[in-house]
């Protein structure tokens, strides 16, 4: 009998929906409080994960969602990096 492999989960922060985690971007805090997207989703500190949608990323940016979620400022410009990568298809 082979074990199977169990698939970590994570949550959108816009749509509170469950995707394995590999389907999802992460967003981290670090601890000097910059904020940056993770493409390898192994660096340290405060993660909040976000669906790969050009929507939910405009959605996100709209209601504020990771500022709330990680309680520090975003700038305009990681959302408009997270459209670039989506579009470009780097993640």
């Amino acid at each position: 009998m082979s074990k199977v492999k169990k698939i970590p989960l994570r949550k959108c922060v816009v749509t509170q929906e469950r995707h394995p985690k590999k389907e999802l971007i992460r967003i981290v805090k670090n601890q000097d409080g910059d904020v940056f997207i993770d493409p390898t989703g192994k660096q340290n500190g405060r993660g909040a994960y976000l669906q790969k949608s050009i929507a939910v990323v405009k959605k996100a940016k709209q209601t504020q969602r990771l500022a709330k979620h990680l309680e520090a400022t975003i700038p305009d410009s990681l959302y408009d990096d997270l459209i670039r990568m989506l579009e470009d298809g780097e993640i």
